[in-house]
């Protein structure tokens, strides 16, 4: 597991890059994925503190990763979001499937 992931009892916190193109999206959903079945995880975070770039491969990362949680019951949020990247958020109609957070939230 490298830096871009933290795993906090079932919670796994994704640190994204700076940018999220096609070569970092793939890599992410199969890091991602691997955790969530491994360490059982039922809450994902993407942290978006140091994201700057995210296009269409970012946003369909981002929507399958929800997919997967909420078949397996758990839940995803978009954390630590600039106004920026909120936007490109909201134009894709993430927030209509998953939280959106300009800071972190307090869990529990």
């Amino acid at each position: 597991m490298n830096s871009l992931f933290t795993v906090t009892g079932t919670v796994l916190c994704v640190h994204l890059p700076e940018e999220i193109d096609h070569h970092t999206a793939n890599s992410l959903c199969a890091e991602t994925d691997c955790l969530i079945q491994k360490k059982h995880i039922r809450s994902v975070l993407f942290d978006f503190s140091e994201t700057t770039f995210m296009d269409s491969s970012g946003i369909g990362m981002l929507i399958g990763r929800y997919k997967l949680m909420r078949f397996m019951g758990g839940v995803v949020m978009a954390v630590n979001v600039g106004p920026r990247m909120k936007r490109i958020l909201v134009m894709a109609g993430i927030n209509k499937i998953m939280d959106i957070f300009e800071e972190m939230p307090i869990l529990g």
